[in-house]
């Protein structure tokens, strides 16, 4: 699999637009324990948010989005002006996407940027979060304890759950942390650094990652469901699983992608695989059953014939 580890230039980047907000209510909107609707507790310190509140009081998220959108479109045009051969421009909404998307290109090359809406709240982890993040055998007791300090960061993001989309809704969002994990992956702590032994975590997410993007491109209809947070957070049960540095050697790169392979396909089979932190959450239902019969049949025929996609 070497060569397949080097083979994508980066081409799509998210960026976090963080606002900080120092109190809000969150109330759970449904059984997912990931979505919340926000109202303000009395006296709100950011009266300039009063005009996003709906008229239940609650948060908007959609009229938020909006007010981003309209900001950055202005931008832009400021932007293109002084700019030569550079070509910006703001992607159609595309409902209940959370992001604000630009297109940069250039003469070479075609990037595109996601801006997602974030608050970043001064409270504590709400409490669907309290059985999540079960780090204590892989990272230790105390990292989970420090990770779990961390701020609170909501991103606007419509539940496709709800019944009537009013576009109020905010989901919790952990990829500080999970960009901390990713970071400092090791059990030993000098996992990867310069002097230390370098293990297999990273490459086999990156794998796994690329196999889905493949496999995507191909049947983009089938496994329009799928997205790389399903692989990640397979990799981060897997790395709890397999909690030790020398359960991901480097020697054994195509064993340990293996076992991370035949780890996610049983999540597939059993249309199961807990957020992780919200462990409550299924990101995968059994609604999506077929979805799931699908792209297990598409990754065990790659498994069986010894990865014809890396290939091509």
């Amino acid at each position: 699999y070497s060569h397949t580890l080097q083979i994508t230039e980066p081409d799509e980047f998210d960026i976090m637009l963080v606002m900080p907000v120092a109190r809000l209510q969150l109330d759970e909107c449904d059984d997912t324990g990931a979505f919340y609707y926000l109202t303000f507790k009395r006296n709100p310190k950011e009266k300039y948010l009063l005009k996003f509140l709906d008229e239940d009081g609650k948060l908007s998220a959609f009229k938020m989005l909006e007010a981003l959108r309209e900001i950055i479109k202005r931008e832009v045009k400021n932007i293109t002006r002084n700019i030569a051969n550079v070509e910006v421009t703001v992607k159609r909404k595309k409902p209940g996407c959370p992001a604000i998307t630009l297109q940069i290109k250039t003469p070479t090359a075609e990037i595109s940027v996601d801006i997602i809406l974030t608050l970043k709240l001064q409270q504590s982890w709400p409490p669907s979060t309290q059985d999540g993040l079960k780090v204590e055998q892989w990272l230790g007791r105390k990292v989970r304890r420090d990770l779990r300090y961390e701020s609170v960061y909501l991103v606007a993001k419509q539940n496709k759950r709800e019944k009537v989309l009013r576009g109020n809704t905010w989901r919790l969002s952990f990829s500080h942390i999970e960009k901390n994990m990713l970071n400092n992956h090791g059990s030993s702590k000098t996992c990867c650094e310069s002097d230390g032994s370098k293990c297999s975590r990273k490459s086999c997410l990156k794998l796994l990652k690329y196999l889905l993007e493949q496999l995507k491109m191909k049947y983009p209809k089938e496994l329009d469901k799928f997205c790389s947070y399903h692989v990640k957070t397979a990799f981060f049960h897997c790395c709890v699983l397999w909690p030790n540095d020398t359960d991901w050697t480097w020697g054994a790169l195509d064993h340990c992608f293996q076992k991370y392979l035949g780890y996610f396909l049983d999540c597939l089979q059993k249309c199961q695989l807990p957020h992780f932190f919200v462990p409550q959450y299924n990101l995968l239902s059994l609604e999506d059953k077929a979805s799931c019969d699908f792209l297990s049949r598409q990754i065990n025929y790659q498994l069986n014939n010894r990865f014809p996609i890396f290939q091509e």
